[in-house]
Formats: C-alpha cells, sequence, structure tokens
C-alpha cells in the first residue's frame, strides 16, 4: 500500500553523514537479513552473531520477529496484509539503523519474497539475505512451544509451511543449513559473509 505523506511534512537534511557514523564505527551499516521456516534457527543465529560482532567492536542491533511484535507491530496480526505491513514497517527501520552506520540483524520468518524484495530495493547494496535452510521435519522437532503441532491440530490459522506459504530466496547472499551446522559454524558463515562484502573489516 502506497503512504501518503502530509503536504506539511517537509524532510530535512542531516549535518552528520551516514559516511562520517561508519568512519566513528570502523564499519559499514548493513542489514542482516535472516529469514526461513519457524524453528529453522533464525534468531538463535542472528544473536549469536550479534555478540561475536560486539566482541569485535562493531555496533549492532537484533530486530527479531516476535520481539518487534510486542510493541512497533503490536496492532498486527498474520494476514497477508498484515504480513506486508509487518515487514514494511522493519524495513524502514532498517534503513534508519544503516544510516545511523549500525549493522542490524533481522530476525523473521519474512515468508513472501515479493516483500522481502522489496526490503532490498530500500537498503540497496547494503541488504545481506541469509536464508536458514532447514527440513520442516526437523523445525517441528525443534518446537518446544508445540505451535506446529497446534497448527496441524487447525488451532493456529495462517502458520507458514502449514496453512500458510513459504517462499524460499532464490539468490540470498548466504545459505547455511541449521540441520547441519553448529551455531559456531554458522556464526562463522555470516562473519565471512560480512567480511567478504567489506561490511566489517578483515581478520
Amino acid at each position: 500500500m502506497k503512504q501518503k505523506h502530509s503536504s506539511n511534512v517537509v524532510w530535512h537534511e542531516v549535518l552528520v553523514s551516514r559516511g562520517e557514523r561508519e568512519v566513528l564505527n570502523g564499519h559499514k551499516g548493513a542489514v542482516v537479513w535472516f529469514t526461513g521456516l519457524s524453528g529453522s534457527g533464525k534468531s538463535t543465529v542472528a544473536h549469536a552473531v550479534e555478540r561475536e560482532l560486539h566482541a569485535l567492536g562493531c555496533r549492532t542491533y537484533v530486530l527479531d520477529g516476535d520481539n518487534v511484535r510486542h510493541g512497533l507491530c503490536g496492532d498486527l496480526g498474520f494476514s497477508v496484509a498484515d504480513r506486508h505491513e509487518n515487514i514494511r514497517r522493519v524495513g524502514e527501520v532498517t534503513k534508519l539503523f544503516v544510516d545511523a552506520g549500525v549493522i542490524v540483524l533481522t530476525a523473521f520468518i519474512s515468508p513472501l519474497r515479493s516483500d522481502r524484495r522489496k526490503v532490498r530495493a530500500l537498503i540497496g547494496g547494503d541488504f545481506v539475505e541469509i536464508y536458514c535452510a532447514c527440513p520442516i521435519e526437523e523445525c517441528e522437532r525443534r518446537d518446544v512451544k508445540g505451535l506446529y503441532r497446534r497448527a496441524r491440530a487447525g488451532e493456529i490459522k495462517d502458520f507458514t509451511g502449514i496453512s500458510s506459504p513459504y517462499d524460499p530466496p532464490q539468490k540470498p547472499e548466504l545459505v547455511i543449513d541449521t540441520s547441519v551446522l553448529t551455531v559456531n559454524q554458522s556464526v562463522d558463515a555470516v562473519l565471512g559473509a560480512l567480511r567478504e562484502r567489506r561490511v566489517i573489516p578483515a581478520v
């Protein structure tokens, strides 16, 4: 949905540039976008990557799907329209983080390829898509909350992978098979991808 802007709203130019912020931070701003089914390890890996980046002196923040729905997107459900709006809002927030020179890591199922494509277009070349590939059987095995069981019983509607579709990324910057790789191995792969793209300095 196209956003409407009041004629009374005028863009205010900043006095500190993104480049100046990045110099101060010692690294580039970027969005590391983890996508995958519920239980695929997105949040686990994202937070582990942040811990390592923090240890390296990087400015970081994790936007976690469940946490964001407690506040910024607390008014949204899980209909197709609400899913679109959820990711649109997150995309705009990540853009602000990137402008601040921060490495923002997001952990959202973000099931629709079209929504992820819009965020990529909004962010540009600083969007790093990480696909947490994990068989749904393994995701269900890990599901301590019983969400998959409830979804299969019809107790949860519009549950991704069961009653709602998931579009796997076609050309992500990185694929990590979390059913095979350990958390540490996944973290190393993500850090390698960030170094390759010169988001963070080489070792």
